[in-house]
């Protein structure tokens, strides 16, 4: 949105127009909306308590529940200042602030059991009042929370901060929420040798929490050196930023470095997906065990060639590994480096093939490679290099491709709950895998893995597996 800015020649002295380009603050709005927020979790705290232990016991229950209401408050409210339940962002997405209140809860429920345990460990506490009386203060919690969200509206409106974007002749921006306005229009211009350059940019941000300067390459050093003494978030849009794709920056030494690249997975990430890999795959190859025995024997008599099929393929970290599949096509016509994808009437599929492609269970023997380590249940498939999306490369269509083998290739991933597989016959085929698979990379989940396997079921059997 535009903002209601009288436009001044610059001048020298600060005149009563120039007053009306300060845009109104937000910060004392915003302690407002955290003072309304804590005065609001105090009382559901209260009243969560007190109204479980009168409903469980009566008047001798409720002044009980009002000591562990004590107890365990201040305990709360400093774990909630301190993990971002009276922040910005809980401001902006109330959701965030009851999940990350409800974290608080609990850990301060802990603190206090332990506390207790420690001083009285033979105390008399009654433990339906006192995890009665949480559950009560978390429902309060939330329900007081959800009705703030219109105060909190009120008060800051749809965008919590003052955001400001001045175009300084650079590329052009969208902010939404953001008041944009041109710097030719305003006199505002980055001089370092003007100090009325510099107090008209500070009377335009004395309100402002951040801002982004839109401006060419030759004057964002001047800029960057104005907005550091403006007492204001500021940011300069360089567009190599995107090209890059940076993730962040730092100085070492006289040098600027941009991080381009970072594993999307923790440690702790990791071995969560690893051991949920491992588990569910070990166990469901002793659960198919049986149909993994009658399909080799199968695919054995069929023609007498080899069971497995073992192609390479690309996975984490852009390097090869041998993916094992129950062969489905005719052991002379295998294609080994997947020039060809298989087609609906493709005649290399023998009658066993046809089978075993249309639900799935040639993939079955991949469950070994995520024993091996070198698959996961869930992440982007793993594709042969000389697979083609029309007459190109999958590589040639977009070059992001590679991105997605950041992380261990998948037995299924979000890609094909949608959909999207089968050949890939136009270069749009790969592009809706492709965004899919880099989807998946930047919310990755435990949650999502067992969705995703779950959605994986409803589409074993589907008109494009063959």
């Amino acid at each position: 949105m535009n903002a209601p800015f009288a436009v001044r020649p610059l001048s020298g002295e600060r005149t009563e127009a120039d007053e009306l380009l300060v845009a109104p603050s937000r910060e004392r709005r915003r302690l407002q909306c955290y003072l309304a927020l804590v005065l609001g979790d105090i009382l559901s705290v209260i009243v969560g308590f007190g109204v479980i232990g009168y409903l469980f016991v009566g008047r001798s229950g409720f002044s009980d529940s009002l000591v562990h209401a004590q107890l365990i408050l201040p305990i709360y409210l400093t774990l909630a200042l301190y993990n971002g339940s009276y922040s910005i962002s809980s401001l902006r997405e109330g959701w965030v602030g009851i999940f990350r209140a409800m974290i608080a809860m609990i850990i301060a429920m802990a603190v206090v059991v332990f506390v207790q345990f420690l001083i009285q460990p033979a105390a008399d506490v009654s433990r339906s009042i006192f995890n009665g009386g949480a559950f009560g203060a978390m429902l309060a919690i939330t329900w007081t929370r959800l009705q703030l969200r219109s105060f909190v509206t009120w008060r800051c409106g749809a965008n919590v901060m003052n955001e400001l974007v001045i175009d300084d002749g650079g590329p052009q921006l969208n902010l939404q929420g953001a008041i944009r306005v041109s710097a030719a229009a305003m006199g505002l211009r980055a001089d370092l040798n003007d100090p009325h350059a510099l107090d008209r940019l500070g009377l335009v941000l004395r309100n402002i929490d951040r801002v982004i300067v839109s401006c060419p390459a030759g004057r964002r050093a001047d800029w960057a050196m104005m907005l550091k003494g403006a007492n204001v978030d500021g940011e300069v849009l360089d567009d190599e930023v995107a090209r890059l794709g940076a993730q962040g920056a730092r100085v070492a030494g006289k040098h600027g470095l941009l991080l381009v690249s970072a594993g999307p997975l923790g440690l702790r990430d990791r071995a969560i997906k690893r051991l949920f890999d491992v588990t569910f795959a070990g166990l469901a190859i002793i659960a198919l065990s049986p149909l993994l025995l009658a399909v080799a024997l199968a695919v054995k008599l069929q023609d007498g060639g080899p069971v497995f099929f073992m192609q390479k393929r690309m996975g984490r970290g852009n390097r090869f590994f041998n993916m094992y599949k129950f062969r489905s096509m005719t052991h002379s016509l295998c294609d080994k480096d997947g020039n060809q994808s298989a087609s609906k009437d493709d005649q290399r599929i023998t009658r066993v093939g046809k089978f075993i492609r249309r639900t799935s269970i040639d993939e079955l023997p991949q469950l070994f490679n995520v024993l091996l380590g070198d698959m996961s249940l869930v992440g982007p498939r793993p594709h042969a290099t000389g697979s083609l999306a029309g007459d190109k490369l999958f590589w040639e269509v977009d070059l992001r491709y590679w991105q997605r083998h950041c992380l261990k290739p998948g037995l299924s991933g979000l890609a094909q709950v949608r959909g999207y597989r089968g050949a890939t016959d136009h270069e749009s085929d790969l592009q809706n895998r492709l965004q899919s698979d880099l989807e998946y990379l930047e919310g990755w989940t435990i949650m999502r893995d067992l969705q995703i396997i779950f959605l994986t079921l409803r589409v074993l059997v589907h008109d494009r597996a063959f």
